[in-house]
């Protein structure tokens, strides 16, 4: 005997299938496209099509103008939710491939709207990352990231985030005053990895490079204990490589 659910089921996969073709056979056309069209494109009749068409705009996710269906405000908000996500996941899985191929806690920090933001670290139990025990957004004079991310801001706006996160020494290897702080950033060259020794935290070494992300400053930045200091410059020069390699293939985005 058929019950309701055996006939009603494969139903609604079925219009889940042709509302999804649909979406296919529009996605092809920036400027839109008639049901006729699509209904050909798709592979359906125009009379289902036309029915699925009606139901897809009710819902957002198509809108019809001059006689033409395009993509409504509901699958945009699909594709730019999805897009953060997406990117997100491919940095991590970067990051982490970093992390074993250096043999080093790997991070990604960028400068946005006045703060240092820690977008990502990939670490494991063996190759731990830096405990964040006084706030990296509030200390960037302090560690690699943050120096690396206030070097490439103007003077204006590095002048504005130290007013508002003065330069207090956290360790006795860190900079003592703003002075001092500034005539260091000055002396970087534009591309030279930014080397902390202790001055965030006792018993370990950090390394910054500089990243391009569009108008974003960004950093990336490796970290070792003391005892394994003549790692540090061979390690980020690493990084460094598999960065470019991997900008240059337009794969890796950090505008999240």
């Amino acid at each position: 005997m058929t019950t309701a659910s055996s006939t009603v089921s494969p139903t609604l996969i079925g219009s889940v299938q042709r509302a999804l073709r649909l979406l296919e056979a529009v996605s092809a056309h920036r400027d839109g496209a008639p049901a006729k069209q699509l209904a050909r494109e798709a592979g359906l009749p125009l009379p289902t099509a036309y029915h699925l068409l009606r139901t897809l705009a009710h819902e957002g996710y198509l809108r019809r103008e001059n006689g033409v269906f395009r993509f409504g405000a509901a699958a945009e908000r699909l594709v730019t939710e999805r897009a953060p996500q997406q990117r997100r996941s491919r940095m991590a899985d970067s990051l982490s491939r970093w992390r074993d191929t250096i043999g080093a806690p790997v991070y990604c920090a960028v400068y946005r709207e006045g703060e240092i933001e820690l977008v990502a670290v990939a670490d494991d139990p063996a190759m731990p990352a830096v405990r964040e025990w006084s706030s990296f957004r509030e200390t960037g004079h302090a560690h690699a990231l943050g120096q690396c991310l206030l070097s490439r801001l103007d003077e204006k706006a590095r002048e504005d985030h130290l007013d508002r996160y003065p330069v207090r020494p956290l360790t006795c290897y860190s900079v003592k005053d703003r002075e001092t702080f500034l005539e260091r950033l000055r002396s970087l060259e534009r591309m030279e990895p930014v080397v902390e020794r202790q001055e965030y935290v006792l018993g370990t070494v950090c390394a910054a490079i500089p990243i391009t992300a569009g108008f974003t400053a960004a950093a990336m930045a490796i970290s070792v204990p003391l005892e394994q200091e003549h790692r540090l410059l061979p390690a980020v020069e690493q990084l460094r490589g598999e960065v470019s390699s991997l900008l240059r293939s337009f794969v890796f985005s950090i505008s999240i």
